[in-house]
């Protein structure tokens, strides 16, 4: 017969029993909604027991935030293998995924608020966003960016970012489509730049040279061409296009026509 005693947890293992619980409510609620109490609560253990593991709220919400900010920056790291279309794509749903389970707590970071404001949340913030940047330049395999290219996925990290918040709000438009369009917005991006910087066109001939025309930069190039208008056929021997003529109208009945 069991007597059901509970196990006695070790001083890590419950913070990280905390901080697991903490992420868990903060992904329904923004944090400044989630009292100590109701974290203590879900936890199994008294109020006064989470004080004895964490000074306060904001210093369990840094440590959660901590933990949340390596898991965000971790969706970022893909293999340098296959084109780059196909890679990011795999990123945008893994970076959806964490914006999926964790909404207003990501919001609420990313946006700002009293438990987030901390020089410390700050600071945490800022290195995702670099550990972002950082990957998509090991992506496209370069070590010592140009201005144009540190703006380029800078841009868009930051857009990928309000995006996501944009998302939140409703979710009115279809996650998968703004996962591709996302990474239609890079290849947009570095294509303007290329179109100003030599550089910039020297690595988007190299993304481009491995990219297949069923991938996610190859649907953008079709999407786009459909867009653009036809071109009017030429009459043989002259350098003018061919006026089209327009649809005659059908004639209107009348008495007459109908005798």
């Amino acid at each position: 017969m069991t007597t059901g005693v509970r196990r006695r947890m070790g001083v890590e293992e419950r913070k990280q029993q905390l901080i697991g619980v903490a992420l868990e409510l903060f992904g329904h609620r923004s944090p400044d909604e989630v009292s100590i109490d109701e974290i203590a609560a879900a936890a199994g253990i008294s109020r006064p027991l989470v004080y004895h593991y964490f000074p306060g709220k904001q210093s369990l919400y840094e440590a959660a935030l901590r933990r949340a900010a390596d898991e965000l920056a971790a969706r970022f790291v893909e293999p340098p293998r296959g084109p780059l279309g196909a890679r990011l794509l795999r990123v945008m749903g893994r970076f959806f995924d964490f914006v999926d389970e964790h909404g207003p707590g990501f919001a609420a970071l990313m946006r700002g608020g009293p438990a987030v404001g901390s020089s410390t949340t700050n600071a945490m913030i800022d290195e995702v966003r670099q550990a972002a940047y950082e990957q998509i330049l090991a992506h496209l395999a370069v070590e010592e960016p140009s201005a144009r290219l540190e703006l380029v996925v800078r841009s868009w990290v930051s857009l990928a970012e309000s995006t996501a918040l944009l998302w939140l709000d409703g979710r009115r438009v279809p996650r998968a489509e703004l996962e591709l369009q996302l990474v239609h917005d890079f290849a947009a991006l570095a294509a303007v730049s290329a179109a100003y910087d030599a550089e910039m066109a020297e690595i988007l001939v190299r993304i481009l040279a491995d990219e297949p025309a069923d991938g996610p930069f190859g649907d953008l190039v079709a999407r786009l061409a459909a867009l653009m208008p036809q071109p009017r056929p030429v009459v043989a021997g002259s350098s003018a296009p061919l006026a089209v003529a327009a649809p005659q109208a059908r004639p209107v009945a009348t008495d007459q026509t109908l005798r």
